[in-house]
């Protein structure tokens, strides 16, 4: 899709159920509001869609005199669906409805469908009640009709959804449990007292700091923060006593209970016992007609992953790359279009490492032959950084396991101290995320997602094959990233820790904590800084599928971090890549994309002098100060304040 906002003014939020503490503004005009409808259309013209509409819904509050407004903004990069969609989406009952999304399961609908035009036809056969509980509940008084919240906790896939049911004069708004879609929200202020929410945070919401005392001094407010996964609705009735408008906000439980068990994110095996591990002597190639070779040989069989789960993992994840690369009808459409001989339809976040090599490896497995692949390798060191060197050794083991393929290894170089523009730019896609290490991840995604790079192309002359180096453009609009595969198989470096202080316990905690937490710390910074490319952004470990298919599986057939780096960490993941006959990859360490680009090295000696400086500092987590980010974005001195 590409990106949904909402803008309601002249009326009064009642945050009071959601946010106990919080005290309503009393003017609800802002004279001199900071974001315009001008600023937010001109972020989502940015990542090109196919087209962008608005739809403004007048309320009343007496029925004559004129009260307030929604005004609804939708942008649409058109990928499913036969024929051509415009959003705002409006029926003939008065329902407005902006969607951002894939449905890929839990909700009826065909291949060669649209998923905004069948989630609208399905939100039209939701009952209009609201329930009159407390947040965190939601109830149907009307029988076997469902209410918005029960439909839209059966999708499964990331989305992002404002609705308007005029029957009830109720607003619905939220994004998945996952939060896989960037929705970001400002609640009324003293400053704007209007309710917004927004795919984007346009460039003119960092000018102007907010801030308010405390009795440490002053502490900036940000204008959005990312609106935290659920359901929400905006119930809006005239006030009695002087007969404004004013909207009452509940935020509504999920009710599927299979997502549920998601969220929660628990597993039954998470200490390994004596009797979880005699399993594994009938599975073990070592272990034949009570022989064991040796010792060691049968210690490394106990700690392996059965065959059998390991295919259960790799039939999920290829089910999930099927789901998001099946190519629909009106995009077939575009290809004719736009093709000049070969084109990739899709790229893959490509940096040679476990989890892109598996996508790429799988994508080859989905789509038809005579498509190319286009991976996006983004290096702050040239050739010398440690993802372009595992990207073209990934390279030469996909071309032996898919030799009549066409592989773009699309190399994108970047230098640092010449993107000050492209910095302040990116800075403000990360926004609300601050931090160093937040700039320099949105960075090297929103390079790498651009695909604006070089290609090594064979020629043939006198002398024989060369490889000529190319200027290339990946013009594929979807782009597969490996996002939440280090969460849930314990890739991090801080996982390792957590298991050497507080053993399978421990690690089970925090890596709950990183998939409840992964909505705000990456998925939201991430979507909207590879939308701003016009790329639709999908997460094959993030699928739903997939989840419960790892969390089915016991703690210690996904990882075991008492052995070293490469080995250990992501066992099950390295188990797959066997399978797919990448056995190469499969040995290879983790490394984040800020390290394996080097732009976290080339950030710390810009910004802190030298990578040592930055080390003792917690580089990565210190915030960039406002001022900062609006004018040089250059730090002449060591922040104090850390977050």
């Amino acid at each position: 899709m590409c990106g949904i906002a909402l803008f309601i003014s002249g009326i009064k939020i009642d945050l009071s159920l959601l946010l106990p503490n919080y005290t309503s503004p009393s003017s609800q005009f802002c004279d001199l509001p900071l974001v315009l409808e001008d600023d937010i259309k001109a972020a989502l013209q940015r990542r090109g869609p196919d087209s962008l509409g608005t739809k403004i819904v007048k309320l009343y509050s007496d029925g004559s005199e004129f009260s307030g407004e929604l005004l609804f903004i939708g942008a649409t990069l058109q990928l499913r669906g036969v024929n051509p969609v415009v959003q705002p989406l409006t029926d003939e009952l008065g329902n407005v409805l902006v969607y951002n999304g894939e449905i890929y399961g839990g909700n009826q609908f065909k291949s060669d469908s649209n998923d905004t035009e069948i989630l609208m036809q399905s939100l039209e056969r939701c009952c209009s009640c609201v329930s009159n509980e407390n947040v965190g509940s939601t109830a149907c008084s009307e029988g076997h009709i469902e209410s918005v919240p029960q439909l839209l906790s059966k999708i499964r896939g990331p989305w992002a959804l404002i609705y308007w049911q005029d029957s009830s004069k109720t607003l619905w708004f939220g994004r998945d449990a996952f939060g896989r879609r960037s929705l970001l929200v400002h609640w009324p202020t003293l400053d704007d007292s209007r309710l917004l929410l927004s795919s984007v945070s346009p460039p003119s919401s960092t000018k102007k700091p907010y801030d308010i005392e405390e009795e440490k001094g002053k502490t900036e407010l940000d204008f959005w923060e990312e609106l935290s996964c659920g359901v929400y609705s905006v119930c809006i009735t005239p006030l009695k006593m002087d007969g404004c408008l004013v909207g009452e906000v509940k935020k509504h439980g999920w009710t599927d209970v299979g997502l549920k068990e998601l969220i929660t994110w628990e597993r039954t095996g998470i200490e390994p016992k004596p009797e979880n591990l005699s399993c594994y002597f009938s599975e073990c190639p070592l272990i034949q007609h009570d022989v064991v070779s040796d010792f060691s040989s049968e210690s490394d069989c106990l700690r392996s992953v059965p065959l059998a789960t390991a295919n259960k993992v790799l039939k999920a994840l290829t089910e999930s790359v099927k789901r998001r690369t099946s190519l629909n009808r009106i995009y077939q459409v575009y290809l004719g279009n736009h093709s000049q001989g070969g084109y990739a339809p899709i790229a893959v976040l490509f940096s040679g490492g476990l989890d892109s090599m598996i996508i790429a490896a799988l994508l080859h497995q989905c789509i038809d032959s005579e498509y190319e692949i286009d991976m996006l390798n983004v290096s702050f060191d040239g050739e010398s950084a440690p993802d372009r060197i595992s990207a073209r050794a990934g390279l030469k083991e996909l071309q032996k396991i898919a030799p009549s393929r066409r592989w773009n290894l699309v190399e994108i170089d970047a230098d640092l101290l010449k993107l000050t523009f492209e910095t302040k730019h990116v800075m403000t896609l990360i926004n609300p995320s601050k931090t160093y290490m937040d700039l320099n991840i949105g960075l090297a995604l929103w390079l790498a997602a651009g695909g604006d790079g070089w290609l090594y192309q064979e020629t043939s002359g006198n002398d024989g094959i060369q490889y000529q180096r190319v200027k290339f453009k990946s013009m594929a609009r979807i782009l597969l990233v490996g996002s939440g595969a280090d969460e849930q198989c314990a890739g991090y470096g801080r996982h390792k820790t957590k298991f050497r202080n507080k053993s399978w316990l421990g690690l089970h905690e925090e890596m709950k904590l990183d998939m409840q937490r992964i909505w705000k710390r990456n998925l939201g910074r991430d979507d909207r800084c590879i939308s701003d490319n016009g790329k639709e952004a999908r997460f094959p470990f993030l699928d739903e599928d997939v989840i419960r298919t790892l969390l089915d599986i016991p703690l210690w057939e996904i990882a075991d971090l008492d052995k070293p780096s490469g080995v250990g960490d992501k066992k099950i993941l390295r188990e797959v890549a066997r399978l797919l006959g990448l056995d190469e990859v499969a040995l290879l360490p983790k490394r984040a994309i800020q390290f394996g680009s080097r732009i976290a090295r080339e950030s710390n000696r810009k910004n802190f002098g030298s990578n040592r400086a930055a080390n003792q500092a917690s580089a990565g987590s210190v915030a960039i100060h406002r001022h900062h980010q609006t004018e040089t974005m250059l730090m002449p001195e060591l922040p104090e304040t850390q977050i």
